[in-house]
């Protein structure tokens, strides 16, 4: 049976993946009484005398939503709302397991900046953090900048940063191993949506200058037209130009002699003979789900070093994983309102870190490895 099946007939099985239990019991009209009316009025009248013990008295300090509109889920594009909360339960999930998180999923049924701004903006005061997901850029972006400068929890999305952070963690090991220096990597990007703007943006806050992004029409230039504000903003990193034909340059001409590809984009975009061209000892992390730019297997043999990918069943998988839990434990335990870039180039060195003895098969840990997220969190809490 594969996983489709499996994973139907559980969810079947389940009706949810997650589950609320109380932390006390009620068992007699005392307990009720402290619990609820009458004794719960002087707590209330406490907080609101004082805002900040509401993370003493409530489990506001540990509570995370996990917030869609449903208009970018995984590989599955614009499936709505509804149809996204498998996997915004399971993202819950492993908030709990890997980060002793509680987390919550909210899917809202508003797909514009200021609707999904508004719904979070109104269900704040419950929560601790909030964890955007699965929004389609650049709707994603702008409500991310908006929430981030309104509210004094902190927001994240994951699908930027956490495939940012994770990313960047392979890539410092990968670059020890290869004997690298950041700012000498000559970098290719290949798609410009959520997650390739977001690990480009890490990739140049970590050193590397040189950074050539590409989207379904070619490489990002800052002469050609129509570019919304996140690509402009990335095309003046460099003086890369049209075609003095006026066409748009593509992957094949911008790869070559290329240090490090991270693809973000789509399956069977990269050829063997691409691969081929770049320098000895490449990176190639080519990170589609569910099917990669490239398989392993032909990276391998067209000359790559070191390869990652999106999924669970090749070495090296680039899972978000291996990051959110973590960093929200370190937010919320030192009570961080904002997401700064120290916290998550911090968490990008504690992924890198854990693994203590790198080798090709092996630039990140295993989601499984006992004290990741432990050692993610404290790194995120001293970076502040």
């Amino acid at each position: 049976m594969g996983y489709d099946e499996l994973a139907l007939a559980a969810h079947r099985e389940w009706r949810g993946k997650i589950d609320y239990a109380s932390t006390v019991s009620v068992t007699n009209h005392e307990e009720l009484s402290v619990v609820y009316t009458p004794g719960v009025a002087a707590p209330c009248l406490a907080i609101e005398r004082e805002p900040e013990l509401v993370r003493e008295m409530t489990g506001v300090g540990n509570l995370v939503a996990v917030v869609t509109d449903g208009s970018a889920v995984l590989g599955l594009g614009n499936i709505g709302p509804q149809a996204s909360l498998p996997v915004m339960e399971g993202k819950c999930v492993l908030f709990k397991q890997f980060g002793g998180v509680n987390a919550i999923p909210i899917a809202l049924d508003v797909h514009d900046t200021d609707g999904i701004v508004a719904a979070v903006k109104a269900i704040a005061p419950s929560l601790g953090g909030i964890n955007l997901e699965d929004i389609a850029a650049p709707v994603c972006f702008e409500v991310e900048a908006q929430l981030h400068e309104a509210l004094d929890i902190p927001v994240m999305h994951d699908d930027q940063h956490g495939t940012a952070v994770v990313a960047l963690a392979g890539v410092i090991n990968g670059l020890k191993l290869t004997n690298r220096e950041p700012r000498n990597t000559r970098t290719v990007v290949l798609g410009a949506g959520a997650g390739g703007i977001a690990c480009a943006k890490m990739l140049r806050k970590y050193g590397v200058e040189e950074i050539a992004i590409l989207d379904s029409k070619g490489l990002i230039t800052s002469d050609r037209e129509g570019l919304n504000p996140y690509k402009r903003e990335v095309a003046a990193w460099n003086d890369f130009r049209l075609n003095p034909d006026g066409s748009v340059p593509q992957l094949s001409d911008v790869i070559r002699g290329a240090d490090l590809f991270l693809g973000l984009s789509g399956p069977d975009l990269v050829s063997p003979a691409d691969v081929a061209s770049m320098n000895r000892e490449a990176l190639v992390f080519p990170m589609a789900n569910p099917n990669p730019e490239i398989l392993p297997e032909a990276a391998a043999e067209a000359g790559a070093a070191v390869i990652a990918t999106g999924r669970s069943d090749f070495p090296n998988q680039i899972n978000n994983a291996l990051a959110f839990p973590g960093i929200f434990r370190g937010l919320l335990d030192a009570h961080i309102p904002k997401v700064q870039d120290a916290h998550k180039l911090a968490a990008a060195q504690a992924i890198a870190d854990f693994v203590s003895d790198p080798t090709p098969g092996r630039v990140v840990p295993s989601i499984f490895e006992d004290g990741l997220g432990q050692s993610v969190a404290q790194a995120v809490m001293s970076a502040e």
